[in-house]
């Protein structure tokens, strides 16, 4: 496994984290069902898993960082709106 493989899954996942996070609060924001909160923390953390495992062994390399850079913007977007 290339290192870099490894560096933009742990990038991944650190962007990632806080992601779920976010999705959470805004489920529970928009909805106050703590059921709907689980489904939305599952299915973020769910794709980010996904996509973790392709980028670690199939994605080529300007995709995966594409998909860093991407996971990346989403959060400070998110983050500063709010």
């Amino acid at each position: 496994m290339e290192t870099w493989r490894v560096i933009a899954a742990v990038l991944l996942a650190a962007a990632g984290l806080p992601l779920v996070l976010v999705v959470m609060a805004k489920v529970r924001d928009r909805t106050q069902s703590s059921g709907q909160v689980a489904i939305g923390g599952v299915v973020t953390l769910t794709l980010l898993l996904v996509l973790g495992v392709l980028m670690v062994t199939v994605l080529p390399g300007l995709v995966a960082w594409v998909l860093v850079a991407a996971v990346a913007a989403a959060v400070s977007v998110m983050l500063l709106a709010s």
